[in-house]
């Protein structure tokens, strides 16, 4: 996200070591070249931009369909707009995965029955619905995913900020949900609701993601780059669920 995308009362993403130049050490400090040597760690990178890779595809499908509920055209072109940009997202990431020599379709689908598992438990009723899961919904996942991002190879953790850039989910969601409830405060309640079953859903769908997959829990948990030790763990999930709680603040709702 850019400073002109975001919204004054949007919160920043959570700090993590990737937004912080310098302080790399390891795998984190060597090029693609250098740490693809090591075969689990290129096996936990193919796995990590496949389900990205999957996850733009899936969120340019989703923005499409939630066109669909746009209540005027104003909105259903915004929304274009941003199916647009995810799916130039899903391109960098295919490419990037052709260039390394995997097959990109291979790479993506050990994750799709995760994530469009995820995207049928959480399909939205109504327009309200659809912008506060693409905002709130989506950012768990991108905050977790920058979480992992710091632990990655230079060409990796720039390829992966890049496409978890927003796409302008966030000033456009804020503006609409809050001026919902301005006009029918009841809603507010039924939005909390909704975001926080998204929160509960995002973080469970992340973990078997990662559960599912060797390469990606070695990478994690140390044994393979520079992973997190349990105590990193914990305060990784504190930093992702309150960058939450700031989001669910600029929506004007209760976390």
């Amino acid at each position: 996200m850019t400073s002109s995308d975001k919204p004054e009362n949007a919160p920043a993403k959570p700090e993590s070591a990737s937004d912080a130049p310098g302080r790399h050490t390891g795998v984190a400090a060597q090029d693609w070249a250098q740490a693809a040597a090591d075969p689990q760690y290129r096996a936990a990178v193919v796995d990590l931009l496949g389900a990205l890779a999957y996850g733009e595809l899936a969120a340019f499908e989703r923005l499409a369909e939630d066109a669909k509920l746009a209540p005027t055209l104003a909105d259903k072109a915004e929304l274009a707009k941003m199916a647009s940009a995810e799916f130039h997202h899903f391109e960098r990431l295919r490419d990037r995965l052709t260039e390394i020599g995997e097959e990109p379709t291979a790479a993506m689908d050990p994750f799709v029955a995760a994530l469009d598992g995820f995207h049928r438990q959480t399909a939205p009723s109504d327009w309200l619905e659809g912008l506060v899961k693409a905002y709130v919904g989506d950012s768990i996942a991108s905050d977790f995913y920058r979480e992992v991002a710091a632990r990655l190879d230079s060409d990796t953790r720039e390829l992966v900020l890049a496409v978890l850039d927003d796409t302008g989910h966030a000033e456009f969601a804020v503006e609409k949900v809050r001026a919902a409830i301005e006009a029918e405060p009841r809603v507010g309640g039924r939005l909390a609701l909704w975001a926080r079953r998204l929160m509960g859903e995002a973080l469970s769908q992340s973990q078997r993601v990662v559960a599912d997959r060797d390469a990606l829990s070695t990478m994690l948990v140390g044994g393979v780059a520079d992973g997190f030790d349990l105590a990193e763990v914990g305060r990784m999930f504190s930093r992702i669920t309150e960058a939450h709680t700031k989001r669910m603040a600029a929506l004007g709702l209760a976390a």
